[in-house]
């Protein structure tokens, strides 16, 4: 299927590795130009390495940069429209799972769990959508979590988070939505790749067996998720094939959610 995003300018946050990577890498073989941003200079840099060799020369800017900070953000996009142009699809996918669990929790457990996966979210959305607006075109994206939308275990503060920002994303589609800017989520589940959260689990052995029985008993369809999946959920969801759908909070989980 031809996405129609043939030299769009893609911009995708959250992209050094696993998931952001995968989505990065999904716009990139659907002829975007494409703009990654991380905090670890170096890795970042790795990965922009990567793409390059399948984009092309020019067509991979790398910038890191903090997705909270208001500053970072609009220099971030200044320097984005400069080198490659306004940016067509964005996708928000920084963000972290390792929160403090239990109900004895601080304010800076709270803030801490907002600033990793709600914060970096919305200052950019702040910041590109009424640039979007104001072209009448663009989507944006953001990565979430089924956490937010069922009780699956999770730590508090990053459901909650998660939940806050599946609500923003509904708030926003009605925004824009009469300039012709879509905004959506897409909700992982349990997704696996090296250096990820279950990647470190993993690395104990009596506690690997425990989590492979979870995935057998929880997930429908008994696997976890590769990047890939979620990333071609993410770039479908940015191309004019999915031109009708805003507000919509996709759930890519192997069946795992029960609510209706």
């Amino acid at each position: 299927m031809n996405l129609g995003l043939t030299d769009k300018v893609a911009l995708v946050s959250g992209a050094s590795r696993g998931i952001g990577f995968a989505i990065a890498a999904g716009f990139a073989a659907e002829g975007c130009k494409v703009a990654i941003t991380a905090r670890n200079q170096g890795l970042l840099h790795a990965a922009a390495e990567r793409l390059a060799d399948s984009a092309g020369a020019g067509r991979v800017l790398a910038i890191a940069a903090d997705m909270a900070d208001e500053g970072a953000v609009a220099d971030l996009l200044e320097r984005v429209e400069s080198r490659l142009g306004p940016v067509d699809a964005a996708v928000a996918n920084a963000g972290s799972g390792a929160a403090r669990d239990g109900i004895e929790l601080t304010r800076s457990d709270w803030q801490a769990a907002l600033d990793a996966n709600l914060f970096p979210a919305v200052v950019l959305a702040g910041a590109l959508l009424p640039r979007m607006a104001a072209r009448r075109q663009g989507s944006l994206t953001l990565v979430s979590s089924i956490a937010g939308i069922e009780a699956i275990g999770a730590p508090i503060p990053y459901a909650a988070a998660k939940a806050a920002l599946d609500a923003a994303v509904k708030g926003y589609a009605q925004w824009v939505g009469a300039a012709g800017v879509r905004v959506n989520a897409v909700a992982p589940g349990n997704v696996f790749f090296p250096g990820g959260s279950w990647a470190r689990k993993f690395e104990d052995a009596g506690s690997k067996a425990l989590f492979l029985e979870y995935i057998e008993r929880e997930v429908p369809l008994r696997r976890f998720a590769t990047p890939r999946e979620i990333a071609d959920v993410v770039v479908f969801l940015a191309s004019a094939r999915a031109g009708f759908v805003t507000g919509a909070v996709v759930a890519v989980d192997g069946g795992q959610l029960r609510s209706v």
